[in-house]
């Protein structure tokens, strides 16, 4: 069984000893420590590099990559895992939403495969019981004490809590989002119930845009960066009929929203991630590489004109 939590708990340890380099703080308070990479601090590239794969426990290799030409010289983010389905389903997708009277941050990491509080689970392997609960929080606040007995309550009171935050609206926070171009593929195929099995390896890059004024804008051109520049690679051992099957329905302009900035999406849907339409989130162009056939399918498109004008380049 994987040990999703303590392989990040690992990770953390040199984040710790490293804290003031990479411009991160750590508040220490009995069995909880949160650490923070851009709320009160400012974080970095190098943070922002180490909270993603802290999103994804440890199990992927995450690089910024050259500039290029299609998005208007952006660099790129580069995410390869050889365990996409415990990297980006069981750890990284931001399924658990934390909500108190006084705080909200979206979830991610290894502690919600202890939580499982997702229905998502139902349909994953199962992992092993671990002594240490790794979180990481999207949001522009620190967790009150209410947000963080909420999160204990789910995982157990006798684990050590740690909880990494960063806005979207920060160097760090706006990387780990956009690191998250396989996951979004992973969560698009289980809900159209492609095997997860069959999936062996992934890769994806997607523009890193400029920081955001505030976190509603960097969650726009996050999106964009992934729904509109991201490509991701993935090698399956399956059969043709298979990915043929449902690649049209993979990537993001198998939805009718495509093509509109996603800031103009979540306005129009009253800021409610789920009154969206969830054929939109995945990225722009999907490449299956089958193993089995020696075949491979791509799917989708890039619009990088509509990027730029996310990202206002």
């Amino acid at each position: 069984m994987q040990l999703l939590n303590t392989r990040a708990a690992r990770l953390l340890e040199d984040i710790r000893t490293r804290a003031a380099e990479l411009r991160v703080t750590v508040h220490d308070e009995g069995l909880v420590s949160i650490i923070d990479f851009g709320v009160q601090c400012d974080g970095g590239m190098n943070a922002g590099l180490l909270l993603a794969r802290l999103c994804m426990s440890d199990l992927a290799e995450i690089s910024i990559t050259p500039d290029v030409l299609l998005f208007g010289n952006l660099p790129l983010v580069q995410v390869r895992t050889d365990h996409p389905v415990a990297a980006c389903l069981m750890s990284q997708y931001a399924g658990w939403k934390i909500a108190t009277e006084d705080y909200f941050a979206m979830g991610s990491g290894p502690m919600r495969a202890l939580a499982k509080n997702e229905e998502l689970f139902k349909d994953l392997p199962p992992t092993a019981e671990e002594n240490v609960a790794v979180g990481i929080l999207e949001s522009n606040k620190l967790p009150t004490p209410a947000a963080v007995e909420k999160i204990r309550a789910s995982i157990g009171e006798s684990r050590r809590l740690i909880l990494a935050v960063a806005p979207t609206a920060s160097q760090a926070g706006n990387l780990q989002v956009v690191a998250r171009s396989v996951e979004t593929t992973l969560h698009k195929l289980h809900e159209l119930h492609f095997p997860l099995s069959s999936i062996l390896s992934g890769s994806g890059t997607a523009p890193l845009p400029p920081i955001a004024k505030n976190d509603l804008h960097g969650i726009g051109r996050t999106n964009d960066a992934i729904l509109y520049g991201g490509t991701v690679h993935l090698w399956v051992r399956c059969e043709d009929e298979q990915i043929q099957s449902i690649g049209e329905q993979v990537p993001s302009c198998a939805s009718a929203s495509h093509g509109q900035t996603f800031l103009s999406l979540f306005k129009a849907a009253n800021y409610d991630f789920y009154a969206l339409d969830p054929a939109l989130f995945s990225p722009a162009i999907v490449i299956f590489h089958n193993l089995k056939s020696g075949r491979t399918f791509q799917y989708g498109r890039h619009l990088p004109e509509l990027i730029k004008s996310s990202f206002e380049l």
